[in-house]
């Protein structure tokens, strides 16, 4: 039987629990409305919750897409773990860019494939949909929780490098704990003084689109 997803509580816990996770998100959406023109781009980093001193820094183009795979996986009620998986298995096709060309005819951030499918080119490009996508097909591995990534990953994409996976496990792993709110204050990006973020109806718009509706802040 396929492993369901996490129950969702409905009361107060579940709206903070939530919130947190809304406002971690937040940060991946903001960092891309900065206007790069020849600038550098603005860095992020994700730190270790454990206090460990373990921490991955990326691009705000790699936030942005990070926040959205998680946010798609949080409005779903899926477990951490997956959102693990999802994240690994992103970085590892695409290094958490929406890239438009791969192996045949792959798209995007897990380099899904139109002809097998996936969606058509324009779904694929959209990063809350291929996400949508990728949780939806790991939710019909049994189990997927309790298996090695590099397993559950393979048991939806099919890779001709299954192991690839595994090497992204703890970056993944970090972005999973802060972007679904478990480690909170863990995420952070660089601002830049002379541009404009966007407003907050650019973010809401993002967010209740990944989110949904009923989940707003």
């Amino acid at each position: 039987m396929p492993e369901p997803p996490t129950l969702v509580r409905r009361g107060r816990p579940l709206r903070i629990g939530v919130a947190a996770a809304v406002l971690l998100a937040v940060v991946g959406y903001v960092a891309l409305q900065y206007v790069y023109g020849g600038k550098p781009e603005p860095r992020c980093t994700v730190v270790s919750g454990k206090g460990d001193g373990a921490s991955y820094t990326f691009t705000a183009e790699q936030a942005r897409n990070a926040a959205t795979v998680a946010a798609a996986g949080t409005s779903r009620g899926m477990p951490e773990r997956a959102v693990t998986i999802a994240l690994a298995t992103a970085l590892q096709e695409s290094g958490l860019r929406n890239i438009a060309h791969g192996d045949r005819d792959s798209l995007g951030l897990f380099q899904q494939r139109p002809s097998q499918g996936w969606g058509d080119e324009r779904q694929i490009m959209d990063p809350a949909y291929s996400a949508g996508r990728f949780y939806e097909h790991l939710a019909e591995v049994p189990g997927y929780s309790r298996l090695p990534l590099t397993v559950a990953a393979q048991r939806v994409q099919r890779s001709g490098f299954p192991q690839a996976y595994a090497k992204h496990e703890p970056d993944a792993a970090l972005l999973a704990a802060a972007l679904t709110g478990r480690a909170p204050a863990a995420f952070s990006c660089e601002g830049r003084p002379d541009t404009d973020p966007g407003g907050p109806a650019q973010v809401r718009a993002a967010l209740v689109r990944d989110f949904g509706r009923e989940v707003r802040p």
